[in-house]
């Protein structure tokens, strides 16, 4: 009798060993998770972990979701986490020794996924595909900043989308992701037609007013930025032009070109291509200048088109003397005569026809050197 009271007692106290069946089932869970998830761990600590939580060995804290119960260890967990390990110590027991603990409002799933984050620092992307947003929520709320980071940098390559970038945006304020909501109001303004249609849209247009007004005027900053930089685009275009339109009407002065130039040079009558892009229309209006009747009259808008490059010419021409460009003498001897306001606008307008110079010559430095720094190919 003593020897069957001694072994009930042995049986009493000792778990009883898994079969073969759930071994293998176990070790196929591990290969599946180690094949299709991306982990931090060390395998071999990883593959112990995941089966203690995935076993529910000796666990002794029962995390209470919407839809059941997950069994885990109270030592883990309270490592993990500051506000798990003060919930436990406020916990009660129950079902013998084992305390409790509640994480309602998320799927059960998530949390189950969560936890299993806390054993091993592994998460499967299908898992975390569905599941990213509850997960960034969870990471906040029980401060785990590496799952937190794990959340954004996912969310950043590719699970971020116009379908969910409202509720994104809203959590990741909430969650103190100041990252994501980078993230999230560049693409709602970048995509705001399809962002707008979605379902978190509606919602929140209903919930934060407030967001909605502010993610509006962000969208016509948009705009506007967007419409001034055209408009100083095609403003830059036309100073660039101004400016290859003085290095035309020095070069047919100076050297001549095509059939028109100084009266001392003899054009060559196969001479190369000219390469100033203005200079074909620009050797039109100096012929057509020469010959007009009208322009004494200023009843032509050619001449006085003339009349105006010629004066930026001449605001432009560094030389005193020497300048084979008609009337460049003679416009600097009238700087003197003009009023101040005139004197300032065509100030301003120098100074732009500079600036796209500049700019233009900058570009072209910069595309050299790419190109020059490019890898040379060897062939054999």
């Amino acid at each position: 009798m003593a020897d069957q009271r001694w072994e009930m007692s042995i049986h009493r106290c000792c778990p009883q060993p898994p079969s073969v069946l759930s071994l293998a089932a176990t070790s196929n869970n591990c290969e599946r998770l180690a094949k299709h998830s991306c982990c931090m761990a060390d395998n071999l600590t990883r593959d112990l972990l995941h089966r203690l939580f995935a076993d529910g060995y000796r666990a002794d804290v029962g995390v209470y979701t919407n839809d059941g119960i997950i069994l885990a260890h109270a030592s883990i967990l309270g490592m993990a986490s500051p506000v798990i390990k003060t919930m436990l110590k406020q916990s009660k027991r129950r079902g013998g020794r084992r305390r409790a603990i509640s994480i309602r409002g998320v799927p059960h799933n998530a949390v189950r996924i969560f936890l299993r984050f806390l054993y091993t620092s592994c998460y499967e992307e299908e898992e975390m595909n569905e599941f990213v947003l509850h997960l960034l929520v969870l990471s906040h709320a029980f401060v785990i900043p590496s799952l937190k980071m794990v959340c954004v940098q996912q969310l950043e390559r590719g699970l971020l989308t116009t379908e969910n970038a409202v509720d994104a945006l809203q959590l990741a304020r909430l969650c103190d992701a100041p990252r994501l909501c980078l993230l999230c109001h560049r693409l709602i303004v970048k995509q705001f037609k399809e962002v707008s249609a979605s379902g978190g849209w509606k919602v929140m247009r209903q919930s934060d007013p407030v967001l909605e007004k502010e993610l509006l005027e962000s969208v016509i900053d948009d705009d506007s930025s967007k419409i001034e930089r055209v408009r100083k685009i095609e403003e830059r275009k036309i100073y660039l032009q101004l400016h290859e339109a003085m290095e035309a009407l020095v070069h047919i002065c100076r050297d001549g070109c095509r059939t028109i130039g100084p009266h001392d040079k003899v054009l060559k009558q196969n001479a190369a291509p000219c390469n100033f892009p203005a200079c074909k229309g620009l050797e039109a209006l100096v012929r057509h200048f020469a010959g007009c009747k009208n322009r004494v009259l200023g009843g032509c808008t050619h001449c006085k088109r003339m009349w105006q490059l010629l004066e930026l010419h001449s605001r432009l021409c560094s030389q005193v003397d020497g300048c084979k460009v008609p009337l460049c003498r003679h416009f600097k001897e009238r700087l003197r005569q003009q009023s101040k306001k005139d004197e300032v606008k065509w100030k301003l307008l120098v100074s732009k026809v500079l600036e796209a110079a500049d700019f233009s010559r900058a570009r072209v430095h910069s595309s050299v050197v790419v190109v020059c720094t490019q890898p040379q190919l060897t062939f054999h």
